[in-house]
């Protein structure tokens, strides 16, 4: 039971997200049965009554607020069989209500008028008839992660990984009572869930819960004799674990170009920005279908592009069309504590930010499919041949970008894509210090490369068309 361990410094600063909302006393009870149902539905979480959405604690005791026992009453009135617990807690001498919602693995909650809702980010989103039927469909799929292992037991826990976790927290849980609080071990035994995320040797009991790591001389795999590949590396431990290690090993296998820059020296400019291929690899591990056994993730590099494998189609409400800016997730435990490590991105973050930070490295669009609707397949192409077309868009205009300086293309790069930003806007996409920006952006209009529209306190920067750019 998490809502026990939960600070009033997270239930008072903490943004609202995936898995946590804030509500005032004053919202009608029946109000709050769409956000109990989206929980449910999607990966649980906390809704806190007697918080304003800035924070701060009204409770129960003033003008206009709901008595407790009204929202005491809201879960008996959800049609299914919704599972939650609530606790009160005083704050600043008020009182506020805190409801945990427990996700709801094998069926979908209903409102008693039959509308279905899911969290989203920090929404609450009503599902159409289409979305309906889907989150049916996937309700089997996610049973997966919380099969219970029979054989498993303690013992197949890295202590080490798990002691990480425990910290990150912040809680006085033993290690064994943050498993069980996560749904990650049941009756002394582990979950499909919990082996992933902190068994010592995953494999044992999911045999393709890999990682491999290929790398082809050219831009196409061959075979027979003429096999192409020069690397051939497996990842077979605790997800958190893969992560970092992948990681690493990218970084030694990925090249860097050299450019020669205004002051006449070489600057370098890796193959590929970081995020993207980094977010692409924790998309794949977070998000595949774990009970389809018979395949594993692969991640492949080539001459000229990279492309990352994952087993299992897009889960529930995302599509191609719509992935940019919906989440959802097949493996709702596994998301959750990856989130809590720091590596999946809520409210939609990710797989927007790939796009931006290809589009700022004057790189072409990430490409993603789904080879024989069994399977996800994210393509990212370097500069090899997409950074060329880029680069020649823009001479047209007499101006060729990639001499500029790393911070400075970057800038240029985030502004030719998203027009009218201002500095703090820019220095959030690129994850990037606003002074840094700042700099950049003052060398740029000396150059007359961009201008200012708008106000000085609403306006942003836009590229100037001009035939006569001071390079």
């Amino acid at each position: 039971m998490i809502i026990k361990s939960i600070t009033n410094q997270y239930l008072l600063e903490n943004e609202e997200n995936q898995y946590f909302d804030r509500k005032s006393a004053r919202i009608k009870p029946s109000d709050i049965v769409r956000h109990l149902v989206a929980f449910a539905n999607a990966n649980g979480g906390i809704l806190a009554i007697g918080i304003e959405d800035n924070g701060i604690v009204t409770g129960f005791d003033y003008e206009g607020a709901h008595s407790i026992n009204e929202f005491l009453e809201v879960p008996y009135f959800i049609d299914g069989n919704i599972k939650v617990i609530h606790d009160e807690r005083t704050i600043d001498n008020k009182t506020i209500l805190l409801f945990e919602i427990e996700s709801s693995d094998n069926y979908v909650i209903k409102t008693r008028d039959q509308k279905v809702f899911l969290r989203v980010g920090d929404k609450s989103k009503l599902l159409n008839h289409e979305q309906v039927t889907q989150l049916e469909y996937d309700k089997g799929e996610r049973r997966f992660e919380d099969l219970v292992i029979e054989e498993s037991s303690f013992n197949d826990v890295d202590i080490e990984l798990l002691t990480k976790y425990k910290q990150i927290l912040g809680t006085n849980l033993s290690l064994e009572e943050i498993l069980y609080a996560r749904s990650l071990m049941k009756n002394g035994h582990l979950t499909y869930a919990g082996i992933l995320l902190f068994g010592k040797y995953p494999t044992k009991y999911l045999p393709n819960a890999r990682v491999r790591l290929l790398k082809f001389d050219g831009n196409k795999m061959e075979t027979g004799k003429r096999i192409n590949i020069i690397k051939d590396i497996n990842f077979e431990d605790a997800i958190p674990k893969i992560i970092e290690d992948i990681k690493r090993e990218m970084h030694s296998q990925l090249r860097d170009f050299q450019y020669l820059g205004e002051d006449g020296v070489f600057k370098i400019i890796p193959e590929y920005p970081e995020f993207p291929w980094l977010e692409g690899i924790v998309n794949a591990v977070t998000h595949r279908n774990y009970s389809l056994q018979g395949d594993h993730i692969r991640v492949s590099l080539y001459d000229d592009h990279l492309e990352i494998f994952s087993p299992g189609k897009l889960p529930n409400i995302v599509t191609l069309e719509n992935m940019k800016y919906t989440r959802y997730s097949r493996n709702p435990r596994i998301a959750r504590v990856l989130t809590e490590f720091g590596y999946v991105k809520e409210l939609n973050e990710g797989v927007k930010r790939i796009y931006d930070e290809m589009q700022a490295s004057f790189l072409n669009d990430p490409i993603y499919t789904e080879p024989n609707s069994s399977a996800v397949l994210l393509t990212l192409e370097n500069s090899i041949v997409s950074r060329k077309t880029r680069k020649d868009e823009y001479q047209k205009n007499n101006f060729d970008p990639t001499i500029l300086p790393e911070k400075q293309l970057l800038v240029y790069g985030i502004i030719s894509s998203h027009p009218g930003l201002n500095t703090r806007e820019i220095a959030d996409l690129l994850s990037i210090k606003k002074t840094s920006v700042e700099n950049a952006v003052k060398i740029l209009r000396k150059k007359e490369v961009i201008e200012h529209i708008g106000t000085r306190s609403k306006g942003g920067y836009v590229i100037k068309k001009s035939d006569n750019w001071k390079i």
